[in-house]
C-alpha cells in the first residue's frame, strides 16, 4: 500500500458525524471474499473531496491533490470488481456512493443501489470486496499490511483497543501482572499468549481455568505436593506456579476463585515463593502472571467475594477486550488469523460466496470470537475444496426468523415510566446534536459504548435526526 500508515481508529453510530478537527469519516476496506488473508485497511476522508475505488492488479491506495481537487483512490485484486467501480463524494457534510456503470453492480447493506447517502456502520458490496464506512473516526490512514508479523490478537483497527494493545506491547518484557476483562469468547487466551510470546522469558506459557479446579485441590493443584503427602500422593508434583518458572501464568476466570484460596495465591505473589503440600520449605519462583475474568470484580470486592489486596496484585496493567459486535471492522483481521489456525496447511486456498460474507458482516455474534471460531471450523470442513457458502453456515447466522424474533421479543417488552422518560431524554439528546452519537454521550458524561446500549435498547435510530435541526 502506498499510503501513509497511522495507528488510529474510533468508532460511532448510525448518523454520527465529525465534532472536531480530531474526527473525520472513514472508509474501512474490511475484507476480500476471495482472498481472506488479506489484511484490512483504514483510509481516513478528512481533507478528501472523493474516493473512486476499482479494480487493479494489486490492491493499493493512492492519494492526489491538484486544481480539480483532492482524491483517494483505491484498487483491489477482485476479477468481479469494475475497474471503475463505484464514487463516493462529499456533499453537504455527508457522504455519497454512487455506482459508476460497474458489471456487477454496487450494494449498501445488502440492496442494489446506483447512489445513496451514506449512515454510519453502512456495509458496502462491490466485487467481492466489503466496505464499512465510519461517519466519524480519529486519526489517520491504517494499513494493518504493514504489521504482517504481529503476534495473533496484537492487531486492530480499534483506536481504544489500539492503544491498550500498544500498552501491552511496551510492558511484554516486564513482569508487571496483566488483567484482561472482557466477555466470555472475545480473545483473553489468544492475547494472554501474545504477551508471552513478546516477553522473551524462557519458560513455558501454563494456562489454567479457576472456576474448573475443585477448591479442596487448589492448594496441591497450584502448589504441588510431596509423596505421600495425602491419600493419593503417589509422587511428587511441582504443580502449576512451578511449572510456569520462568514463564508466564495464565489464570482465567480468576473471579471463580473462593477466598480461602485467594489468600493462598496472594501469599504466593507477595512472597515470590511457594511451599507444596507435604514440603518443610518453600520454592522461590519467578513467574509473570496473567489474569482474565469476564465478571465484574469491583462489585465482588465491595460484596466480599473478591479481595481487595489480590486485586491490586493480579492488575498492574489492565486491558478491556470489546465485544465482537463493537469491533466489526476487524471481523475480516479475525477471520483471516482463524483459518491460520484452524485450517493452516490450506488457509491461503479458503474463499467465501459474497452472499456467505454478507451474512457473516450482518450477524451480531453473541459468543464474540469464539462463536466466530467454531462457526468457521464447521464451514471449512461442510465447503471442503468448495468457497464457503450459506448453506455451510449455521443456521443461527443465516435464518432472518431468529433475528426477527430475538428483537420483537425485545419489543415486545413494556418499558417502565422510568425507562420511558430515559428514553425521551436520549430522544431530546439525539435530536439537538443531530444524530451524533459521540457528542450525547459528551453531554451525558457517558461512555459512548453505553449509548449505544441505550440507543439498541429504546429501538432508536440516530440516522433518523440527521436533519434535526435543519
Amino acid at each position: 500500500m502506498s499510503t501513509t500508515v497511522a495507528h488510529t481508529l474510533g468508532t460511532t453510530e448510525p448518523g454520527d458525524r465529525p465534532s472536531s478537527e480530531s474526527h473525520s469519516p472513514a472508509l474501512v476496506l474490511a475484507f476480500e471474499c476471495d482472498h481472506p488473508l488479506a489484511l484490512p485497511s483504514r483510509h481516513s476522508l478528512a481533507n478528501t473531496d472523493v474516493v473512486e475505488i476499482g479494480r487493479g492488479k494489486i490492491r493499493e491506495s493512492t492519494r492526489q491533490a491538484n486544481a480539480a481537487g483532492r482524491s483517494l483512490s483505491i484498487t483491489v485484486a477482485d476479477r468481479r470488481m469494475s475497474s471503475s467501480h463505484a464514487r463516493l463524494t462529499s456533499a453537504l457534510a455527508r457522504w455519497v456512493v454512487e455506482d459508476t456503470g460497474s458489471r456487477n453492480g454496487t450494494r449498501v447493506n445488502g440492496k442494489a443501489v446506483e447512489r445513496h447517502i451514506l449512515c454510519d456502520g453502512d456495509l458496502l458490496e462491490l466485487g467481492h470486496t466489503f466496505f464499512i464506512y465510519r461517519a466519524s473516526t480519529e486519526g489517520g490512514d491504517i494499513d494493518l499490511l504493514a504489521e504482517a508479523g504481529a503476534q495473533p490478537g496484537m492487531s486492530t483497527l480499534s483506536q481504544t483497543l489500539l492503544t491498550e494493545l500498544a500498552g501491552l506491547e511496551r510492558l511484554s518484557p516486564a513482569s508487571i501482572a496483566i488483567l484482561l476483562l472482557g466477555a466470555s469468547g472475545t480473545g483473553k487466551e489468544v492475547l494472554a499468549r501474545a504477551v508471552h510470546a513478546m516477553s522473551g522469558r524462557s519458560g513455558a506459557f501454563i494456562g489454567v481455568n479457576c472456576g474448573a479446579i475443585p477448591e479442596a485441590l487448589v492448594e496441591s493443584e497450584f502448589f504441588g505436593h510431596t509423596k505421600g503427602a495425602f491419600s493419593g500422593a503417589v509422587s511428587d508434583q511441582i504443580g502449576l506456579v512451578r511449572s510456569a518458572d520462568g514463564g508466564t501464568l495464565f489464570l482465567d476466570e480468576i473471579g471463580d476463585l473462593a477466598p480461602a484460596s485467594q489468600a493462598k495465591l496472594l501469599r504466593v505473589l507477595q512472597e515470590r515463593e511457594v511451599r507444596p503440600v507435604g514440603a518443610a520449605r518453600s520454592i522461590p519462583v519467578d513467574v509473570r502472571v496473567i489474569s482474565a475474568t469476564h465478571q465484574d470484580l469491583a462489585s465482588k470486592i465491595e460484596s466480599g467475594e473478591f479481595r481487595d489486596d489480590l486485586f491490586s496484585r493480579i492488575s498492574g496493567f489492565t486491558v478491556s477486550l470489546p465485544a465482537l459486535c463493537e469491533r466489526r471492522e476487524d471481523l475480516g483481521l479475525l477471520i483471516g488469523e482463524l483459518l491460520k489456525r484452524l485450517v493452516p496447511d490450506h488457509a491461503d486456498l479458503v474463499r467465501f460466496n459474497i452472499e456467505a460474507g454478507r451474512h457473516l458482516f450482518n450477524y451480531s455474534w453473541p459468543r464474540n470470537i469464539r462463536e466466530l471460531e467454531n462457526c468457521l471450523a464447521t464451514a471449512t470442513v461442510l465447503a471442503g475444496e468448495n468457497p464457503i457458502d450459506v448453506e455451510h453456515l449455521p443456521k443461527s447466522i443465516t435464518s432472518p426468523s431468529v433475528h426477527a424474533r430475538s428483537a420483537q421479543e425485545s419489543q415486545s417488552r413494556p418499558l417502565t415510566t422510568e425507562q420511558q422518560e430515559h428514553r425521551s431524554e436520549l430522544k431530546e439528546l439525539l435530536r439537538t446534536h443531530e444524530g451524533n452519537v459521540s457528542a450525547v454521550a459528551r453531554a451525558l458524561g457517558k461512555d459512548r459504548k453505553q449509548v449505544r446500549r441505550w440507543i439498541k435498547r429504546y429501538d432508536l435510530l440516530p440516522a433518523e435526526f440527521l436533519d434535526a435541526g435543519a
